[in-house]
């Protein structure tokens, strides 16, 4: 892709906006799970909140980046658009990654990096995914929901089944959270990057 090409992409696509609204979300994150920790009486497993809701907003940015107000015209390019697509999410999924592990140092066998890390990339990949079957802008609803209704409903003690069906809710280390999560990802993305987002028109 040329330059031009690049710039008028990023544009099309309101990435810088998309960019910033991560980055403002792991300086609250990192701001709200130094808060919880210091308040009397808690340990790190206060950061639960963080670990759970800082990849959900991040993952929300990210879905209502892949909006295309001109899918028709996004058609008739003569490039393949999947590698597109794919280095869309990828780098912004990287960028969230990145910035959202650092925002809970400490204790990775707990809530700490990894498990921002494996929280990171499901609520993207669902969030991905609902991009291609409903659109990108609700594409944020689809992890909300799971979310919310998880929260709730997770068991307080982590492992058996809850590892498949609570797995934003696990520690770090748990594999089936992981499994379920590298799934998550591995599935939106490649969803995504052949069927790009849904137009909203009827």
């Amino acid at each position: 892709m040329s330059l031009p090409g690049l710039a008028l992409y990023v544009r099309s696509r309101t990435l810088p906006a998309a960019v910033a609204a991560v980055l403002g979300t792991a300086a609250a994150a990192a701001w709200s799970a130094s808060w919880l920790q210091s308040q009397p009486g808690f340990d790190h497993t206060a950061r639960v909140p963080v670990v759970v809701l800082g990849p959900l907003l991040a993952a929300s940015a990210i879905g209502t980046s892949l909006y295309a107000a001109s899918d028709e015209l996004d058609r008739t390019a003569t490039r393949p658009w999947p590698l597109r697509r794919t280095a869309h999410v990828l780098a912004l999924t990287v960028l969230a990654v990145a910035v959202l592990a650092l925002a809970v140092p400490g204790h990775p066998d707990a809530f700490g990096g990894p498990a921002m890390v494996r929280n990171t990339l499901g609520t993207v990949g669902v969030t991905v995914a609902a991009a291609a079957l409903i659109g990108a802008r609700p594409s944020w609803l689809p992890a909300t929901v799971y979310t919310g209704s998880v929260y709730m409903a997770a068991p307080s003690r982590p492992g058996g089944a809850a590892e498949l069906w609570a797995w934003i809710m696990q520690p770090g280390p748990e594999a089936g959270a992981w499994a379920v999560a590298l799934g998550a990802f591995a599935g939106g993305t490649a969803l995504y990057a052949f069927r790009g987002a849904r137009s909203g028109r009827v």
